[in-house]
């Protein structure tokens, strides 16, 4: 009977010894920094061994300074930036490469993904260059093509359009176009080469036009990849951090024009030196974070009731 329950417990033995691993890099680098951080955000540091109790201060602080604000106006701007601009183009590009009269379509499909096979610090670099005031591949093209027809008010031409002075964050959102357009194409694709043909042509037969068919065909076959492609965009929006910091060279640009969150978070804790202060501004983001995923589960479940 003894030797019977000891042959049962080498299989529990055995399991825990595989998942060890995996619970200490659970416990150190997850578990660890959550308790951590949440005990941080309620002090304020002075360096790395100087630690106060302020209580909620870093909150209330937070709720009053102008910089957070800044930051989170900017972050929400670029983030309807890829929601508004980058998805749709994403989508309409889904549906030309989906053509079956398109040729070449697995080229056109490398073209536009191909963004992705870069480091994003390598664009942020290349698109400093190409965006730079008089000497940028951007300036001098516009300049080219159309300088002869018409100037932007105030400026002697188009090789003194301010990018990275004056539209920062228009900057950001074409860049991110550039980046991202071709990597949320390839999600939508997918979503509609699994659109059922035989719906498309009973809607067509029942004389539905194209917007019809997209409306009622293909937009309903393709929602829960959509949700989830916004989804990714909230979060990956909220988070910015590596283009802006590279391209405006680690400060916010004029006028803090490319400040995001996760970049005065940066900057808080580790060139101010206040961790709490720090913590406080990355709570403050998962809350918003993860009200997001709970508003986009609602509307989720809502819609499939």
């Amino acid at each position: 009977m003894a030797a019977g329950i000891a042959k049962s417990r080498v299989p529990q033995r055995a399991a825990w010894i595989f998942l060890a691993p995996f619970a200490l890099i659970v416990l150190v680098f997850v578990l660890y920094p959550l308790v951590q951080s949440t005990v941080l955000a309620f002090q304020q540091t002075y360096g790395p061994g100087t630690k106060t109790f302020v209580g909620t201060a870093n909150f209330t602080s937070m709720m009053t300074d102008p910089v957070f604000w800044t930051a989170v106006r900017n972050t929400v701007v670029y983030t309807l930036g890829s929601l508004f601009i980058q998805l749709p183009l994403a989508l309409l590009l889904a549906m030309a490469l989906n053509s079956p009269k398109l040729r070449g379509r697995g080229v056109y499909r490398l073209i536009f993904f191909s963004p992705q096979l870069m480091g994003l610090v390598f664009v942020s670099i290349l698109a400093g260059l190409m965006f730079e005031k008089r000497a940028g591949l951007i300036n001098q093209t516009l300049q080219t093509l159309l300088g002869w027809a018409w100037t932007p008010p105030g400026l002697g031409s188009w090789l003194d359009l301010p990018w990275l002075e004056s539209h920062v964050m228009a900057t950001l959102i074409l860049i991110s176009l550039w980046m991202y357009v071709g990597f949320n194409m390839i999600y939508f694709l997918a979503a509609l080469q699994s659109v059922d043909d035989t719906l498309l042509e009973a809607a067509e037969i029942d004389g539905a036009g194209p917007i019809g068919r997209f409306r009622h065909v293909i937009l309903p076959a393709i929602r829960p990849v959509g949700s989830f492609v916004v989804m990714l965009s909230m979060i990956g929006s909220l988070q910015l951090f590596e283009l802006p910091y590279v391209l405006l060279d680690g400060s916010g640009g004029p006028g803090n024009q490319g400040l995001t969150v996760v970049m005065y978070l940066y900057q808080s804790g580790f060139e101010v030196g206040d961790l709490g202060y720090a913590s406080a501004i990355g709570w403050v983001l998962a809350i918003m974070l993860i009200g997001l995923a709970l508003l986009q589960l609602w509307i989720v479940r809502r819609d499939e009731a």
